[in-house]
């Protein structure tokens, strides 16, 4: 748990210094870059989409070529060099567009030539770094628990449960301080605050350098993945018994990764990867990899890697069931932002920023992490007597759950607020309704985030074979890339479908906000959350745990 105790810091650190800009990125793009905000919007959703999603290619460099340990700090570097190139720009007026004073934008001198590719490769930069940290990290602080004793397990759940307290602090300080500084005193202040924050975090990750434990990297985990799709599909059928191509293979090593620094113990104690391997029923066409007559000598595979690809198209399901949930997030941080514009936003005689509204689910998050680690989650061991007292399984079918209340919530939330439009007619300044009301919505989201976030991460480290453990990990910030690039398209296909014909009106458009129609939007997004539940109920049941410590 030392060793965790720096990778959790680390975590706060990084993402405030992404949130800090991506939060409020968009009013950037458009009073400082002069970008429309259409553009504004798009060029933002591409940027959290990319960072995400690179979190895939951080994962697969460190099962494959390099360390956890190494991967973060080369990602680091790179979102540092990219904050310090934005931070540049935002402080020299020779590298920004012109000031817009003009009422009509479009006649504004928008940011082009060197000037945008300077400002793009600062943002990729950092989308780059942050990819690499969100491929590594997690696995790297699950890496220093011995998952060969009960103690070392429930540790590393515990740790699981404050990586995402952490990646909330971090979010809370990026949401209320900086945001504030941003707005208030300078963005070369905001980005400069972020770049410190980076700069931090590595000299705090370093100063544990002396007590992690790193496993080895042993060659891609898509090469074996390919080669035993492969060799199932092209092996020919043969007279040999699947017994005795599985005590043929049994000999061989099946890549036991061993942490670098008890390396001279690893002799002692049985690593659940280097048991003898058998085939199992589950996806039987892949025995063929190893049944079969070998099409091809650069096609043997051995019977552990067969059951490794096995778990990975296992697990691949369960994300993607994840993905109408990021959706619903995607959707929650854009439109109640509108909401809450046409809003009573006064909490006394402070008026709060409608781009500030991420704290209720942050601030929930932070509350809800210990309580669900230190007070529910011994009393279910108690209660179930089993060691993860609620599997990983149910935790994540909990999160969906909470999240088709998050929609159904906003939906009556929307409604109301509807009804405050229709009777206040076209009175000007913020409808008499408190923002407040946002707030019930955001706590279920928040629950939903929380449950699923940590859930995913501690299932996928644990099920996932110990070479393909950081990109297994990685799929939880995949999937919320889908869930961005998705919901683009479902508004899209939204408005399509209910702009057909004259007297229809798109329900996600026109001039006046009042004039959506989000609430159907809102039930349409709850109908989907729960057809998606029925699908990740089939799949889950389907699922088999390939130790006793996550019985269902």
């Amino acid at each position: 748990m030392r060793a965790a105790v720096f990778v959790l810091a680390v975590e706060v650190l990084q993402n405030l210094a992404f949130l800090a800009n991506a939060s409020n990125l968009v009013r950037y793009l458009l009073n400082h870059m002069n970008l429309s905000p259409a553009r504004s919007s798009v060029d933002v959703t591409n940027f959290m989409g990319t960072a995400f999603l690179l979190a895939l290619l951080g994962g697969f460099l460190s099962d494959a070529f390099f360390t956890s340990y190494l991967i973060y700090l080369m990602s680091a570097g790179v979102e540092f060099l990219g904050l310090i190139m934005l931070t540049y720009q935002a402080c020299s007026a020779r590298l920004k567009p012109a000031p817009c004073h003009e009422s009509n934008r479009s006649l504004c001198e928008k940011v082009h030539g060197g000037k945008a590719a300077m400002l793009f490769i600062g943002l990729y930069l950092v989308a780059f770094g942050v990819g690499g940290i969100n491929g590594s990290l997690p696995a790297l602080g699950a890496e220093q628990f011995d998952e060969n004793t009960p103690k070392g397990r429930k540790q590393r759940s515990t740790f699981f449960n404050y990586f995402v307290f952490c990646l909330s602090f971090g979010g809370l300080i990026a949401v209320t301080l900086v945001l504030w500084v941003e707005d208030t005193v300078g963005w070369q202040w905001g980005f400069g605050i972020s770049a410190i924050a980076i700069f931090l975090s590595i000299v705090i990750f370093c100063g544990g350098s002396f007590l992690y434990c790193c496993k080895v990297p042993k060659g891609s985990p898509l090469a074996t993945m390919f080669k035993v799709l492969l060799a199932a599909t092209l092996n020919v059928s043969t007279s040999e018994t699947t017994q005795n191509h599985v005590m043929t293979n049994t000999t061989q090593s099946p890549y036991p990764l061993i942490p670098t620094r008890i390396q001279e113990q690893s002799t002692k104690m049985e690593e659940p990867e280097t048991r003898t391997p058998t085939l199992s029923n589950n996806l039987a066409f892949l025995n063929r990899a190893v049944v079969n007559k070998t099409a091809n000598k650069s096609l043997v595979c051995s019977v552990q890697e067969v059951e490794d690809v096995k778990i990975m198209l296992q697990i691949l399901p369960i994300f993607a069931c994840t993905v109408i949930l990021n959706c619903c997030l995607a959707q929650l941080s854009t439109f109640s932002v509108h909401q809450a514009s046409t809003m009573n936003t006064k909490l006394g005689s402070f008026n709060v920023p409608p781009a500030s509204l991420p704290i209720f689910p942050i601030t929930f998050m932070m509350i809800m992490a210990p309580i669900y680690d230190h007070i529910i989650i011994p009393f279910a061991r108690r209660w179930t007597k089993s060691e993860t007292g609620i599997s990983h399984l149910k935790r994540v079918g909990i999160g969906l759950c909470f999240s088709i209340l998050a929609m159904a919530v906003a939906a009556l939330v929307e409604i109301r607020r509807k009804k405050v439009s229709v009777q206040n007619g076209s009175g000007h300044g913020p409808l008499p309704i408190s923002f407040l009301w946002l707030a019930f919505q955001y706590l279920f989201l928040g629950s939903a985030d929380l449950f699923i976030l940590a859930g995913l991460m501690e299932f996928s480290f644990t099920e996932a074979p110990v070479k393909m453990r950081s990109l297994a990990t990685s799929f939880s910030w995949a999937s919320l890339a889908f869930g961005y690039y998705v919901s683009s398209m479902i508004v899209s296909l939204v408005n399509s479908v209910t702009g057909l014909g004259k007297r229809h009106h798109p329900w996600l458009s026109g001039e006046n906000f009042n004039q959506y129609h989000l609430d159907r939007f809102y039930w349409l997004m709850c109908g989907l959350s729960v057809l998606n539940f029925v699908n990740y109920l089939f799949w889950a049941n389907r699922y088999k745990y390939k130790d006793m410590s996550g019985n269902k």
